[in-house]
């Protein structure tokens, strides 16, 4: 098992627009922009009947990505904050070894790895503190 890097840093935003305007005032380079809700949202992270907004901004160097989060709806709304605000997502080698440690420690698991789009098998968990870490190993 073998940790590369942060892949990317995941922030919950009430403005998206006010924080995107943020980022790319301070220097961050737009990368994408899109709208996740379905079945796949909700198996990912857990909540029932999710719109949400994302935008990707990265540093020049490609080095950082960051990954802002606007929740439109969802029926579970009031828990987004407490429960998956804020994560920290893991570039790793073998997700399926990395869950498998996880939980033989003890740690929450609250989605199954997932395949995402062909491109990252991804899987999020519960560490100290309620700290969220996504887990990420890039297809092919």
């Amino acid at each position: 098992m073998k940790i590369h890097r942060i892949d990317h840093v995941g922030i919950i935003v009430n403005d998206l627009s006010a924080a995107k305007e943020f980022f790319l005032d301070f220097g961050l380079e737009m990368l994408g922009e899109g709208e996740g809700d379905g079945k796949w949202a909700e198996r990912m992270i857990g909540f029932n009947d999710v719109k949400a907004t994302v935008v990707w901004l990265g540093t020049l160097d490609g080095q950082a990505t960051l990954e802002l989060v606007k929740f439109h709806t969802s029926s579970d709304i009031k828990g987004i904050q407490q429960t998956f605000a804020n994560h920290i997502a893991f570039a790793v080698d073998d997700i399926e070894s990395v869950v498998a440690k996880l939980k033989k420690k003890g740690t929450e698991i609250f989605s199954e790895i997932q395949n995402y789009e062909n491109a990252y098998k991804l899987c999020f968990v519960r560490g100290p503190e309620g700290i969220v870490l996504e887990l990420a190993e890039k297809i092919g």
